[in-house]
Protein backbone atom coordinates (compact mmCIF):
# COMPACT_ATOMS: atom_id res chain seq x y z
CA UNK A 1 0.00 0.00 0.00
CA UNK A 2 2.69 2.84 1.11
CA UNK A 3 4.46 1.70 -2.02
CA UNK A 4 1.46 2.60 -4.68
CA UNK A 5 1.03 5.94 -2.69
CA UNK A 6 4.72 6.37 -3.17
CA UNK A 7 4.13 5.74 -7.24
CA UNK A 8 1.27 7.83 -7.66
CA UNK A 9 2.82 10.82 -5.28
CA UNK A 10 6.13 10.51 -8.20
CA UNK A 11 3.35 10.97 -11.19
CA UNK A 12 1.48 13.55 -9.90
CA UNK A 13 4.35 16.21 -10.72
CA UNK A 14 4.73 15.61 -14.39
CA UNK A 15 0.90 15.38 -14.91
CA UNK A 16 0.43 18.89 -13.22
CA UNK A 17 3.17 20.34 -16.03
CA UNK A 18 1.78 18.95 -18.87
CA UNK A 19 -1.54 20.49 -17.88
CA UNK A 20 -0.20 24.33 -16.97
CA UNK A 21 -1.11 27.02 -18.95
CA UNK A 22 1.08 27.74 -22.39
CA UNK A 23 0.98 31.17 -22.17
CA UNK A 24 2.05 31.39 -17.94
CA UNK A 25 5.06 28.35 -19.08
CA UNK A 26 6.23 30.73 -21.81
CA UNK A 27 6.18 33.86 -20.17
CA UNK A 28 7.64 32.08 -17.12
CA UNK A 29 10.15 30.69 -19.39
CA UNK A 30 11.09 34.08 -20.75
CA UNK A 31 11.49 36.16 -17.62
CA UNK A 32 13.91 33.02 -15.91
CA UNK A 33 15.83 33.26 -19.76
CA UNK A 34 15.90 37.34 -18.95
CA UNK A 35 16.93 36.97 -15.40
CA UNK A 36 19.96 34.55 -16.20
CA UNK A 37 21.30 36.69 -19.29
CA UNK A 38 24.40 37.39 -18.88
CA UNK A 39 25.91 41.58 -18.54
CA UNK A 40 26.72 40.93 -22.09
CA UNK A 41 23.34 40.44 -22.85
CA UNK A 42 21.41 42.42 -20.66
CA UNK A 43 23.43 45.56 -21.93
CA UNK A 44 22.50 44.69 -25.00
CA UNK A 45 19.11 44.63 -24.11
CA UNK A 46 19.42 48.01 -22.33
CA UNK A 47 20.78 49.80 -25.73
CA UNK A 48 17.73 48.23 -27.79
CA UNK A 49 15.30 49.53 -25.14
CA UNK A 50 16.86 52.82 -25.70
CA UNK A 51 17.31 52.94 -29.02
CA UNK A 52 13.39 51.95 -29.10
CA UNK A 53 12.57 54.75 -27.37
CA UNK A 54 14.69 56.95 -29.37
CA UNK A 55 12.99 55.53 -32.54
CA UNK A 56 9.25 55.59 -31.23
CA UNK A 57 9.70 59.05 -29.59
CA UNK A 58 10.48 60.62 -33.50
CA UNK A 59 8.19 59.14 -34.88
CA UNK A 60 5.37 60.22 -32.79
CA UNK A 61 6.47 63.63 -32.46
CA UNK A 62 7.06 63.86 -36.77
CA UNK A 63 3.84 62.25 -37.28
CA UNK A 64 2.27 65.06 -35.14
CA UNK A 65 4.03 67.83 -36.70
CA UNK A 66 2.83 66.53 -40.28
CA UNK A 67 -0.14 65.93 -39.57
CA UNK A 68 -0.68 69.62 -38.32
CA UNK A 69 1.40 71.18 -41.35
CA UNK A 70 -0.85 69.08 -43.42
CA UNK A 71 -4.12 70.94 -41.85
CA UNK A 72 -2.75 73.82 -41.85
CA UNK A 73 -1.85 74.03 -45.21
CA UNK A 74 -5.01 72.89 -46.48
CA UNK A 75 -6.85 75.93 -44.77
CA UNK A 76 -4.10 78.10 -46.32
CA UNK A 77 -4.34 77.02 -49.38
CA UNK A 78 -8.00 77.84 -49.01
CA UNK A 79 -7.74 81.08 -47.86
CA UNK A 80 -4.86 82.12 -50.48
CA UNK A 81 -7.17 80.75 -53.13
CA UNK A 82 -10.45 82.91 -51.90
CA UNK A 83 -8.92 86.08 -51.25
CA UNK A 84 -8.51 88.79 -54.25
CA UNK A 85 -5.24 90.63 -52.26
CA UNK A 86 -2.26 88.83 -51.24
CA UNK A 87 -2.06 91.89 -48.58
CA UNK A 88 -4.78 89.81 -47.08
CA UNK A 89 -3.13 86.40 -46.98
CA UNK A 90 0.15 88.69 -45.64
CA UNK A 91 -1.90 89.87 -42.32
CA UNK A 92 -2.78 86.26 -41.66
CA UNK A 93 0.15 84.13 -43.46
CA UNK A 94 1.31 83.52 -39.57
CA UNK A 95 -1.68 81.92 -37.82
CA UNK A 96 -1.08 79.44 -40.73
CA UNK A 97 2.81 79.13 -40.01
CA UNK A 98 3.24 75.09 -39.21
CA UNK A 99 2.88 74.78 -42.96
CA UNK A 100 5.55 74.94 -45.09
CA UNK A 101 3.65 77.02 -47.57
CA UNK A 102 3.62 79.89 -45.69
CA UNK A 103 7.36 80.37 -45.72
CA UNK A 104 7.43 79.92 -49.80
CA UNK A 105 4.47 82.21 -49.90
CA UNK A 106 7.04 85.42 -47.27
CA UNK A 107 10.18 84.55 -49.46
CA UNK A 108 8.12 85.10 -52.96
CA UNK A 109 6.46 88.00 -52.09
CA UNK A 110 9.48 89.62 -50.61
CA UNK A 111 12.14 88.85 -53.33
CA UNK A 112 8.74 90.68 -55.43
CA UNK A 113 8.13 93.62 -53.56
CA UNK A 114 12.29 94.04 -53.06
CA UNK A 115 12.36 94.15 -57.60
CA UNK A 116 9.40 96.14 -58.34
CA UNK A 117 8.32 97.80 -55.21
CA UNK A 118 4.97 96.11 -55.05
CA UNK A 119 4.11 97.07 -58.88
CA UNK A 120 4.29 95.43 -62.48
CA UNK A 121 6.39 92.24 -63.45
CA UNK A 122 9.39 91.29 -61.70
CA UNK A 123 12.85 92.57 -63.58
CA UNK A 124 14.70 89.39 -62.88
CA UNK A 125 11.26 86.35 -62.43
CA UNK A 126 14.79 84.03 -61.86
CA UNK A 127 15.63 85.39 -58.20
CA UNK A 128 11.97 85.18 -57.82
CA UNK A 129 11.92 81.61 -58.64
CA UNK A 130 15.02 80.51 -56.60
CA UNK A 131 13.69 82.79 -53.46
CA UNK A 132 10.95 80.32 -53.94
CA UNK A 133 13.46 77.52 -54.27
CA UNK A 134 15.01 78.34 -50.95
CA UNK A 135 12.06 78.44 -49.14
CA UNK A 136 11.16 75.10 -50.17
CA UNK A 137 14.92 73.80 -49.49
CA UNK A 138 14.84 75.29 -45.80
CA UNK A 139 11.17 73.89 -45.44
CA UNK A 140 12.57 70.64 -46.47
CA UNK A 141 15.73 70.50 -43.78
CA UNK A 142 13.24 71.18 -41.26
CA UNK A 143 11.07 68.53 -42.13
CA UNK A 144 13.79 65.63 -42.46
CA UNK A 145 15.08 66.80 -39.41
CA UNK A 146 15.84 63.79 -36.85
CA UNK A 147 14.94 61.47 -40.01
CA UNK A 148 18.58 60.28 -40.27
CA UNK A 149 18.35 59.10 -37.09
CA UNK A 150 15.29 56.93 -37.52
CA UNK A 151 16.92 55.38 -40.37
CA UNK A 152 20.32 54.42 -38.35
CA UNK A 153 17.98 53.38 -35.66
CA UNK A 154 16.67 50.62 -38.49
CA UNK A 155 20.15 49.82 -40.02
CA UNK A 156 21.94 49.53 -37.22
CA UNK A 157 19.36 47.50 -34.30
CA UNK A 158 19.95 44.05 -35.79
CA UNK A 159 22.99 44.02 -35.99
CA UNK A 160 23.67 45.21 -32.23
CA UNK A 161 21.04 42.24 -31.53
CA UNK A 162 23.27 39.71 -33.39
CA UNK A 163 26.25 40.73 -31.61
CA UNK A 164 24.25 40.40 -28.03
CA UNK A 165 23.88 36.69 -29.55
CA UNK A 166 27.17 35.67 -31.00
CA UNK A 167 28.38 36.87 -27.41
CA UNK A 168 25.82 34.55 -25.70
CA UNK A 169 26.40 31.83 -28.19
CA UNK A 170 30.18 32.07 -27.46
CA UNK A 171 29.71 32.23 -23.56
CA UNK A 172 27.41 28.85 -23.56
CA UNK A 173 29.99 27.08 -25.96
CA UNK A 174 32.97 28.04 -23.52
CA UNK A 175 30.78 27.05 -20.64
CA UNK A 176 30.05 24.11 -22.25
CA UNK A 177 33.99 23.01 -23.05
CA UNK A 178 34.83 23.75 -19.34
CA UNK A 179 32.35 21.37 -18.11
CA UNK A 180 33.07 18.84 -20.40
CA UNK A 181 29.39 17.74 -21.28
CA UNK A 182 28.25 17.90 -24.41
CA UNK A 183 24.70 17.77 -24.79
CA UNK A 184 22.20 19.56 -25.84
CA UNK A 185 20.64 19.71 -22.46
CA UNK A 186 23.63 21.77 -21.16
CA UNK A 187 24.52 24.71 -24.21
CA UNK A 188 20.61 25.13 -24.90
CA UNK A 189 19.58 27.46 -21.90
CA UNK A 190 22.35 29.08 -23.07
CA UNK A 191 21.73 29.57 -27.00
CA UNK A 192 18.18 30.59 -26.22
CA UNK A 193 18.83 33.46 -23.81
CA UNK A 194 21.41 34.66 -26.32
CA UNK A 195 18.72 34.56 -29.17
CA UNK A 196 16.38 36.79 -27.50
CA UNK A 197 18.90 39.70 -27.91
CA UNK A 198 18.25 39.18 -31.67
CA UNK A 199 14.63 39.01 -31.36
CA UNK A 200 14.71 42.65 -29.14
CA UNK A 201 16.98 43.72 -32.48
CA UNK A 202 14.28 43.08 -34.87
CA UNK A 203 11.60 44.67 -32.50
CA UNK A 204 12.90 47.65 -32.56
CA UNK A 205 14.35 47.84 -36.18
CA UNK A 206 10.88 46.95 -38.00
CA UNK A 207 9.15 49.68 -36.50
CA UNK A 208 11.73 52.29 -37.26
CA UNK A 209 11.74 50.88 -41.09
CA UNK A 210 7.73 51.23 -41.15
CA UNK A 211 8.06 54.73 -39.67
CA UNK A 212 10.93 55.64 -41.65
CA UNK A 213 9.21 54.65 -45.17
CA UNK A 214 5.58 56.65 -44.42
CA UNK A 215 7.53 59.96 -42.95
CA UNK A 216 9.95 59.86 -45.74
CA UNK A 217 6.70 59.65 -48.13
CA UNK A 218 5.42 62.67 -46.37
CA UNK A 219 7.93 64.65 -46.96
CA UNK A 220 8.02 64.11 -50.66
CA UNK A 221 4.56 65.04 -50.52
CA UNK A 222 5.18 68.20 -48.82
CA UNK A 223 7.24 68.97 -51.34
CA UNK A 224 5.49 68.47 -54.11
CA UNK A 225 2.86 70.73 -53.12
CA UNK A 226 5.59 73.38 -52.15
CA UNK A 227 6.60 73.41 -56.11
CA UNK A 228 2.86 73.55 -56.96
CA UNK A 229 2.48 76.51 -54.61
CA UNK A 230 5.53 78.43 -55.88
CA UNK A 231 4.31 78.37 -59.28
CA UNK A 232 0.66 79.37 -58.67
CA UNK A 233 1.48 82.03 -56.58
CA UNK A 234 4.42 82.91 -59.45
CA UNK A 235 1.08 82.48 -61.88
CA UNK A 236 -0.57 85.16 -59.84
CA UNK A 237 1.56 87.62 -59.74
CA UNK A 238 2.32 87.83 -63.21
CA UNK A 239 -1.39 87.20 -64.13
CA UNK A 240 -2.35 90.17 -62.13
CA UNK A 241 0.54 92.38 -63.36
CA UNK A 242 -0.55 91.97 -67.10
CA UNK A 243 -4.20 92.95 -66.10
CA UNK A 244 -3.51 96.02 -64.00
CA UNK A 245 -3.16 98.07 -66.82
CA UNK A 246 -6.23 96.86 -68.75
CA UNK A 247 -8.25 96.67 -65.98
CA UNK A 248 -6.81 98.94 -62.60
CA UNK A 249 -8.55 96.69 -60.85
CA UNK A 250 -6.04 94.03 -59.72
CA UNK A 251 -3.01 96.13 -59.43
CA UNK A 252 0.06 94.49 -57.85
CA UNK A 253 1.09 97.31 -55.90
CA UNK A 254 -2.69 97.05 -54.01
CA UNK A 255 -1.39 93.37 -53.68
CA UNK A 256 1.78 93.42 -52.29
CA UNK A 257 2.58 97.31 -50.98
CA UNK A 258 1.13 95.95 -47.42
CA UNK A 259 2.83 92.40 -46.79
CA UNK A 260 5.46 94.34 -45.16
Amino acid sequence: MSLLLTLLLQDSTPVNAATAPPDAANSSALMEMLHNSGPVALSVLALLLLLSIVSWTIMLTKWGSFRRARAKGQQFLRAFRKSSRLSEIATVADTYKPSPLVNVFSEIVEEYQRQTGGRGFPRNPVAVERAAQIASSEAMTDLESQLTWLATIAAVAPFIGLLGTVMGIVDAFHGLGTQGAATLRAVAPGISEALITTAAGLVVAIPAVVGYNQLTASVKDFAARMDDFGRELLNALENAAAAAPQTGQDDPRRRVSQTN
